[in-house]
This record gives structure tokens, C-alpha cells and sequence, in this order.
């Protein structure tokens, strides 16, 4: 099966870059290291097989289509809805938050305004290009 390309909204890109952040701030490398690695394997995951993931929230929150991934090893979900040429990602929440309150943000409310309007999610991107943006950010040497 093709795979199709992941596209992060800029509140995942905020999700990921503040577990990252977490984890840096624990001083865990190798948690660090290993979160990008579960990260990019449920991407790449996702984007070759994304009806495998849950449906589970999108009865819990009357949204159509929302999908479901855990990372292995880290307790972080994506949440995500296929679209026909991309894999449109809108959050990557720890598990033991509250979901639901996740989706219930003021910018959620923007964000399901912008789907049921059928406004693109950005350009498309490849897993790569999302990681080499990690890698950029999150790799530099330490001071």
C-alpha cells in the first residue's frame, strides 16, 4: 500500500515539542531519543495503514473520522483523520490527560471549524521533512 504523507497541525507540532521539551528538561536523552523514535514509527505506521487506528474518541467526541495511535513505550496518543492525499494529524496528547478536554480547547474549536469548512491542514509533508524539523530543533548540542 502507497503511503500517504503525514501533515501535522501546528497544535500537534506544539504537542510533540512539549513532551520533548519534558523530557529534555528531565535531563532523559534516551527518552528523548527513543519518544522521536516511537513518534516516527507511528507515523510511518499511520501513514501506510490509517484505518488500523482507534475510533474510539470520535464517538466519544462526535468527531467523524478521528483516529487513534499510541506510541509504543511512551504513554502519548496521535490523533488523527485520513484525508483522500494526506494524513491530517490535529493533536499528540499524553494518555492520562483528559482527552476530552484536549479536544475542547478554544483552538479546537478553530480547528473543527477549518475541517467542517474543508480547509486544507498545510503542505503536504513527508515523515522525513517532520523529523529533519525535530532533528534541527531538538538536536543541537547542549551548552
Amino acid at each position: 500500500m502507497k503511503s500517504k504523507p503525514i501533515i501535522p497541525r501546528a497544535l500537534a507540532e506544539q504537542d510533540v515539542d512539549g513532551a520533548l521539551n519534558y523530557y529534555i528538561s528531565e535531563e532523559t536523552e534516551q527518552a528523548v531519543l527513543g519518544f522521536v523514535d516511537a513518534l516516527e514509527q507511528a507515523y510511518t505506521h499511520i501513514s501506510r495503514h490509517p484505518c488500523t487506528g482507534s475510533p474510539r474518541y470520535a464517538h466519544e467526541l462526535n468527531l467523524p473520522g478521528l483516529r487513534s495511535w499510541p506510541l509504543k513505550h511512551y504513554p502519548h496518543i496521535v490523533f488523527y483523520v485520513e484525508r483522500p492525499d494526506h494524513i491530517d494529524v490535529w493533536r499528540v496528547l499524553h494518555g492520562q490527560r483528559d482527552i476530552p478536554e484536549g479536544f475542547r480547547a478554544d483552538a479546537m474549536e478553530e480547528l473543527v471549524a477549518d475541517v467542517s469548512a474543508g480547509k486544507a491542514s498545510g503542505q503536504p509533508k513527508s515523515a522525513d521533512a517532520v523529523f529533519d524539523r525535530l532533528e534541527a530543533k531538538y538536536a543541537s548540542p547542549a551548552p
